[in-house]
């Protein structure tokens, strides 16, 4: 495990969202046996948030001597609502408090451009990431058992009320 902390950015280069989808391809297969429609899963949305290139979204990248070893992106599900999407960490940086980092840059980018409320999907065998979930004020709203990415999962949704906190914007 390196020393050097990881730096976010939030600007795409050539190569990042090829290394985004492999990244999340590569994890969810070893850990949770995912097949390759998860790589799908993930690349039409992010290519699609890419060529929208919208004010009130943002991905962060965590890089770590040149490599890539998380992400996160906020993106507008509704005037009024953003979505968590593509929330990783590589298990090299895990432990680090990287995890933590990136929501926290995430939430507070989302209360600033304004937003109710932000929301999540995930899966149940994800309890690392659901704990940091819960620990920035997230809930649990809704469980859907389903046959996903070649494997029985349940997912899980959270939502945050981003006003929660006494931040009220009339």
């Amino acid at each position: 495990m390196s020393t050097v902390d990881p730096s976010l950015r939030t600007s795409l280069v050539p190569g990042d969202l090829g290394s985004l989808v492999r990244l999340h391809g590569l994890i969810y297969a070893r850990e949770y046996g995912f097949d390759a429609t998860f790589e799908a899963y993930v690349a039409g949305p992010l290519a699609e948030f890419v060529r929208r290139g919208a004010d009130r979204e943002r991905i962060w990248i965590a890089e770590r001597e040149e490599q890539i070893v998380g992400c996160v992106a906020v993106v507008a599900a509704s005037d009024r609502e953003a979505q968590l999407r593509w929330f990783l960490v590589d298990p090299s940086a895990r432990g680090s408090g990287l995890g933590r980092r990136l929501l926290g840059a995430a939430v507070a980018f989302a209360r600033g451009a304004g937003y109710a409320s932000i929301f999540l999907w995930t899966v149940r065998a994800l309890s690392a990431a659901a704990r940091l979930y819960r620990a920035a004020g997230f809930t649990k709203a809704e469980e859907l058992p389903s046959r996903s990415w070649g494997v029985e999962v349940v997912e899980e949704r959270y939502i945050l009320d981003l006003h929660s906190e006494g931040d009220r914007r009339e």
